[in-house]
């Protein structure tokens, strides 16, 4: 249970253990947007949807885009609310709905963003991304418990900037760890 904003994971990535074994999950980065005692929802930002580019996403919801910005890959976010369209971006912030994750990081998932995007007046930096990730009440500070998940402050060069595949083991080296040490053993004191 989260007492106080102090005990949020709001604004850390989710870095998947070697033991956790979930294909969903296995070596992901999730970027958690939202965390309470209601639960938390985030957004895996290191897959890739292998089929789909922003030209499908565009076509499907009738927006006519800007030459050379139909061809972004679209992020794989999560196994919940896959038919849904998220997108996690830097500033502007000024979209119908945009859930502020971090001063500099946040999450929309109106058409306006979609369409400023697609005219190239949207964020500069941005992802686009089916699905999401989430937990029940206390589900995720459990798994935490049971050493699935490594959490650190997001760094917004590991969402743009970072290729995909090299972005949990970047993450995982940011907090000073040598991701071939990582253990699947739980240390319970």
């Amino acid at each position: 249970m989260v007492a106080n904003q102090a005990a949020t994971l709001k604004g850390q990535f989710l870095l998947s253990m070697p033991n956790l074994l979930d294909p969903n999950f296995h070596q992901t980065v999730t970027c958690i947007c939202e965390h309470s005692e209601n639960g938390a929802m985030g957004f895996i930002i290191n897959r890739v949807h292998h089929s789909l580019t922003t030209r499908d996403i565009f076509e499907e919801l009738a927006i006519e885009p800007r030459s050379g910005l139909d061809a972004n890959p679209i992020y794989l976010g999560g196994p919940v609310h896959l038919g849904e369209i998220f997108v996690l971006h830097g500033p502007p912030f000024n979209w119908e709905a945009s859930l502020m994750i971090t001063p500099s990081l946040a999450m929309s998932n109106t058409r306006d963003v979609l369409e400023a995007i697609a005219m190239g007046n949207g964020p500069r930096e941005f992802i686009i991304i089916l699905g999401c990730a989430g937990w029940g009440p206390g589900q995720l500070e459990s798994e935490i418990k049971e050493n699935a998940w490594l959490n650190y402050p997001i760094f917004e060069e590991n969402i743009f900037d970072m290729p995909v595949e090299l972005r949990w083991e970047e993450a995982v080296k940011k907090m000073g760890i040598d991701p071939s040490l990582l253990s699947d053993l739980a240390g319970h004191a």
